[in-house]
């Protein structure tokens, strides 16, 4: 695939929004609210099941307007559809990218080099389905022929960041005679600390790996290997205990495991998108196929919006159009997500592997350097917790942050007024951050001038606002696809491509040459920079003392 196209700020939509933001900045949201007074309604879309509200950013019609002009110009409606039809959009891979296809119905048919891709993606649906049931039930035995009581998950990058997301954001829907693990870190602590306590003959361990051949994936799942057969006395019983999501039937064989426990995926899903594929085989063990299906109804109405809606109603493609709206005329350079739902603590976590490894990227689509931001870096805290911690820098630090709150109308767990009053700070925090608090007003409480600088707030600092019914799968299912997509419409105006991720390959390869050379036995000549070769030796020296 050859992409020839104009560079980024030359378009047209670009130079008219370069001049419009010197308008922008000369103006504040205080202004445009008092200028406008239903202006919270008139920047807000509303769906079934979320509520968004983007009035507080430093925007006007014109801006949206622009920023639309933006999207159409770079080509967005275009790439969108070639997306959903399975062209090879990652030309670096040669590769489609499907992840809409793992949501898709039983009925659609997506073409993919001569095959209906979604009739196979419901075989491993229906069979992900069949085994789920029967451990949840407990007709699965070990090899003691106890029922299994104790799931790990080990994986890395998107095969544990999505499953570990999705189980503590559906927690309150998992079967409590069951207990979750999620291995990921090669650092030995993660296993002894996750298998501290548990007892191998009840215990069931996906192995998460496409290629089976993952570092820290298969290191340690061959340390997973010798816990259970040490205990258990014999390799038969891995038979019991392993499954794999994998495509590579000849390793898992090899490993011990029957393939027919192996649930495969697609080299059209990315790793950061697979969360809805096999790789989510512990969140269907834990919330059951009818609510792993709901959620895949969740990301399907996403999907269905995305491609569907006009780009002035399209809440992906107005979230995607903000970020570059601030990265290109604001320098902000980082973005926090604040979900005001404990369930949600790991949410930030999976989204900076789904934006920053998407878009973290210097060079387009036709290899020019890129001279201008990309991705944002992505970070948070879940509820008031943040509030006690960071918010003093988003409210009176000397850096342009955007943030996006995402709040629920009703509380899985609603005890007294507790969800008032969470829900009370979403609503502050944004109104706050957006209007400060002036010297004037400071001063009207009989605040010291000489203390008034320091209880000043500025204000016209931006948020969007998401609110979602109640954090069912459905709404997470949505909640990542909207994310999903956002950071697509980014990569497309930035001309980058979102589903590649060469930046990962070089620290892995330099990390097996090293990892010979810090055995104390071995007396290879190292050939590193003179960094690196003195803390080899530092290493060395000082590992068994």
């Amino acid at each position: 695939m050859t992409v020839n196209r104009l560079p980024l700020k030359q378009l047209s939509a670009w130079r008219a929004l370069t001049e419009h933001s010197q308008v922008i900045s000369q103006t504040s949201l205080k202004t445009m609210f008092g200028v406008e007074s239903r202006r919270g309604a008139r920047f807000v879309v509303k769906e079934p099941g979320i509520y968004f509200d983007y009035s507080k950013n430093l925007i006007t019609g014109e801006t949206i307007r622009l920023l639309i002009a933006l999207a159409e110009e770079s080509g967005l409606p275009s790439r969108i559809e070639a997306m959903f039809r399975a062209e090879k959009i990652n030309i670096t891979e040669d590769r489609a990218v499907l992840h809409v296809a793992l949501r898709a119905p039983r009925e659609e048919v997506i073409m993919l080099d001569g095959e209906n891709v979604v009739p196979g993606v419901h075989g491993v649906l229906d069979r992900m389905a069949d085994f789920s049931s029967r451990v949840r039930s407990g007709d699965w035995k070990g090899y003691t022929g106890k029922p299994v009581r104790n799931i790990i998950n080990i994986g890395i990058g998107g095969s544990d960041l999505g499953p570990v997301m999705a189980f503590e954001a559906l927690r309150h829907y998992s079967a409590r005679n069951l207990k979750f693990h999620f291995i990921s870190n090669i650092d030995g602590t993660d296993f002894a600390e996750a298998t501290h306590g548990l007892d191998p003959a009840e215990t069931l361990i996906l192995v998460c790996s496409k290629t089976f051949t993952t570092l820290e994936t298969m290191t340690n799942a061959r340390t997973a290997r010798r816990w259970l057969v040490d205990a258990l006395g014999s390799e038969e019983s891995v038979r019991n205990h392993f499954v794999a999501v994998s495509t590579n039937a000849d390793e898992v064989s090899k490993f011990g495991i029957d393939t027919d426990n192996m649930f495969g995926f697609w080299d059209w899903v990315g790793g950061r998108y697979s969360m809805d594929s096999a790789i989510g085989l512990s969140t269907m063990i834990a919330i059951g196929p009818q609510n792993f299906r709901a959620m895949l109804d969740g990301f399907r109405s996403m999907d269905e919006h995305f491609r569907r809606t006009p780009f002035e109603r399209n809440i992906p493609v107005l979230m995607g159009l903000l970020s570059v709206w601030y990265a290109g005329f604001f320098g902000a350079e980082t973005l926090a997500v604040l979900p005001y739902d404990q369930y949600l603590k790991r949410f930030p976590a999976y989204l900076q592997q789904l934006t920053m490894e998407s878009n973290g990227k210097q060079t387009t689509l036709d290899g020019r350097r890129v001279d201008y931001q990309t991705s944002a870096v992505f970070w948070g805290e879940p509820g008031t917790n943040g509030q006690h911690s960071f918010y003093q820098l988003l409210h009176q630090g000397t850096r342009l942050i955007p943030c996006d709150f995402i709040g629920f109308c009703r509380s899985l767990n609603p005890i007294g007024d507790h969800h008032d009053l969470l829900m009370a700070n979403v609503f502050a925090q944004a109104e706050a951050l957006a209007f400060g608090k002036s010297a004037d007003q400071v001063r009207e409480e009989g605040t010291p001038d000489w203390l008034v600088p320091h209880r000043t707030f500025e204000g016209n600092r931006p948020s969007n606002t998401f609110l979602l019914d109640e954090l069912t799968p459905q709404a997470l299912g949505m909640l990542v696809a909207m994310y999903e997509h956002s950071v697509f419409t980014q990569g497309v105006i930035w001309q980058v491509n979102s589903f590649d991720q060469w930046g990962v390959e070089l620290g892995k390869v330099l990390a097996k040459n090293i990892a010979p050379e810090l055995d104390t036995a071995n007396s290879t000549v190292l050939r590193h920079d003179s960094s690196t070769n003195a803390l080899i030796d530092h290493y060395r020296s000082r590992k068994t003392a």
